[in-house]
């Protein structure tokens, strides 16, 4: 089995990609679209430098080894925003979807603690919502997640035809050697994590209502449509 997971920024999707990471049956991989995205937008992210010089910038490449046949099962942690014109989505025609939402409130206040300038491309709503649209899969809103961790994955791993493994519900602190060049910046707080935290209590308010407006409708449309608690 290929899952390729689908997310905007600060969705517990490295969590995600720990916990199935964590799995003896189970590889994983970490954003391979990230430099082909820089290099094909010429956005400037943090660590961009680096990241253009540590993985592969050329869309058919990486798209190549995204479509390979796993020697065991896969996960493959991907953005929505990284398939801008010019990256192929065509490798992932045999793969199972996957989408991870949370909040865009929640996601707006994590992703400004990391970066000054946001836009709604940056946190990729309208991406997503476009990207379910055409291909389809499956939904997990990661409050729900967090919430309840072992019964949510339970529902997941039923939904995708697979057994739940215990493993899944943790992971060694300090990071998978799967991370991408960018964890140095971005995944802070899950290296020293050693599972999902608890509940994430009441909403942040944020300063960018115009971002909050503008995800919110999107978000409301792959709510309606999650696995449900």
């Amino acid at each position: 089995m290929k899952i390729v997971a689908w997310s905007g920024p600060r969705n517990l999707s490295t969590a995600m990609m720990y916990s199935f990471g964590n799995r003896p049956d189970f590889e994983v991989m970490d954003e391979p679209f990230y430099a082909a995205y820089l290099a094909q937008t010429g956005i400037d992210h943090p660590m961009r430098g680096e990241i253009l010089s540590n993985q592969s910038f050329d869309p058919s490449a990486v798209a190549a080894l995204c479509a390979a046949t796993p020697k065991i099962h896969s996960y493959q942690k991907h953005m929505a925003h990284h398939m801008v014109p010019g990256i192929p989505l065509d490798w992932a025609r045999d793969a199972v979807h996957l989408h991870l939402i949370r909040h865009p409130a929640r996601v707006i206040a994590s992703y400004g603690a990391k970066r000054d300038q946001i836009t709604e491309a940056d946190i990729a709503f309208a991406a997503q919502a476009t990207l379910y649209d055409r291909i389809g899969g499956l939904i997990l809103d990661t409050a729900d997640l967090r919430d309840n961790p072992r019964g949510m994955l339970a529902k997941l791993c039923a939904e995708l035809g697979i057994s739940f493994d215990e493993s899944m519900l943790e992971w060694p602190a300090g990071g998978h050697r799967a991370d991408g060049i960018w964890a140095a910046h971005w995944y802070n707080a899950v290296h020293k994590s050693t599972g999902f935290a608890g509940p994430e209590g009441p909403l942040p308010r944020v300063k960018r209502d115009d971002l909050l407006a503008a995800a919110m409708p999107f978000y409301a449309a792959m709510k309606a449509r999650a696995i449900q608690p």
